[in-house]
């Protein structure tokens, strides 16, 4: 006599008793939350690699600059001596972080980072020329640059062209263009800025102690 076939409970209708929905339907219908955090977290390339060669060209202007330390190697004759042009101001680092900081409370601050880009760039080795040549063009000149500098028409166009074949002064022109407009609009700016004269205050102030 042939046993009659008994149907087995489903596990997963019995009360009390929960378990996760198979592979295939989790797949389909839930999303993992990693899934949903990669979907959120999707960086754009471009301004990814952008801000990547920004740091590495000046770390010291993405990290900021605190004042305490500037007073720990700064005396009040350096930063009297910043007032005189912009050539010595940029002419010392710290000089260069604290215009930098002023010209980031303005946002202007790729004017100062595409310079002290050009400067290194003119170092560079020359089989390492066209990729550093790129990524400046990209970040500062292109008219899509994440950090657009206030250039003219004809300067993008020629500094564009010159990148295709670059020299160490393929930027010099561009470069020239930004120097002046600090020196005539922020620079002057500058020395009467807050972020200087309390700078220079303080330092006087310690030094009479």
């Amino acid at each position: 006599m042939r046993a009659a076939a008994i149907p087995m409970p489903r596990l997963d209708k019995m009360p009390g008793m929960f378990f996760s929905a198979s592979p295939k339907d989790s797949k389909e219908h839930s999303p993992s939350l990693l899934d949903d955090k990669k979907q959120k977290k999707r960086p754009k390339t471009f301004g990814m690699d952008v801000k990547a060669y920004l740091r590495s060209m000046i770390p010291h202007l993405e990290s900021g600059m605190k004042a305490s330390k500037s007073k720990d190697i700064l005396s009040a004759e350096e930063v009297i001596q910043w007032s005189q042009s912009l050539e010595k101001l940029l002419a010392n680092q710290t000089g260069q972080n604290v215009f930098g900081k002023f010209l980031k409370s303005e946002f202007s601050e790729e004017n100062i980072e595409f310079w002290l880009a050009c400067e290194d760039y003119k170092k560079t080795e020359t089989d390492l020329l066209h990729s550093k040549a790129e990524n400046i063009y990209k970040a500062f000149v292109h008219s899509d640059a994440v950090k657009q500098i206030n250039i003219d028409f004809h300067t993008r166009e020629s500094t564009a062209k010159k990148i295709k074949t670059p020299t160490p002064t393929s930027f010099d022109e561009a470069q020239k263009v930004i120097y002046t407009l600090m020196e005539k609009d922020s620079y002057p700016r500058f020395l009467k800025s807050n972020i200087y004269l309390n700078l220079l205050n303080d330092l006087q102030a310690n030094a009479l102690k």
